[in-house]
């Protein structure tokens, strides 16, 4: 199972954003450009994906979004923005809710999701220009991928997370956390995962 965290620090946190307008909405634009890339292939949707986002934006950070596609959640490229809005609107306090099967809210800070989904065994990649090269680095089917906005993490976490974790990288320039994804998904298939 491929798994991939986004760490937004400005996408909004409740679900009254305009769809017509993402890139005022914290850069949601962002984040449904990570979704579509992560998910969507030509004729296709990939199953073998889990995607977290978590969000730091106004007005009720953070929220933590757990998304796996399957046939019954009805991800259309066109309505992206309309899913996570609909996700977001469902959000009750003190509860992970499963707005939409395969489709879950709750509230859960940044450290919190990479330590809980370390703690089920799986190995942390933080996604850093100056890291290794993701070529050069042996990774396992299990493996998460944790890529940072146009803002990165937030520096505390940042620095627990580079004790803790290796850095890995997609090459020597640094691209969109979308197309992050993208190459990523190309390795993991190159590899066969």
């Amino acid at each position: 199972m491929r798994t991939f965290v986004y760490f937004s620090s400005t996408a909004k946190t409740s679900g009254n954003f305009p769809v017509d307008r993402l890139m005022d909405a914290g850069r949601m634009d962002i984040a449904m450009h990570v979704i579509i890339n992560a998910f969507f292939i030509s004729h296709s949707l990939r199953d073998d994906t889990v995607l977290h986002l978590v969000f730091y934006g106004a007005p009720d950070p953070p929220k933590h979004i757990e998304i796996h596609v399957n046939q019954e959640t009805g991800l259309s490229k066109k309505d992206v923005a309309g899913l996570i809005k609909k996700i977001l609107y469902k959000y009750k306090p003190d509860k992970k809710t499963e707005v939409v099967p395969g489709c879950f809210i709750e509230k859960k800070s940044f450290l919190n999701v990479i330590n809980e989904l370390a703690d089920e065994g799986k190995e942390i990649f933080i996604m850093d220009e100056s890291g290794d090269s993701i070529r050069k680095t042996k990774i396992s089917e299990n493996g998460v991928f944790v890529i940072g906005d146009q803002e990165g993490f937030p520096k505390k976490e940042l620095k627990r997370l580079k004790k803790k974790f290796k850095l890995v990288s997609v090459g020597p320039k640094v691209y969109f956390a979308s197309q992050v994804v993208t190459i990523l998904n190309n390795e993991m298939d190159l590899r066969g995962f």
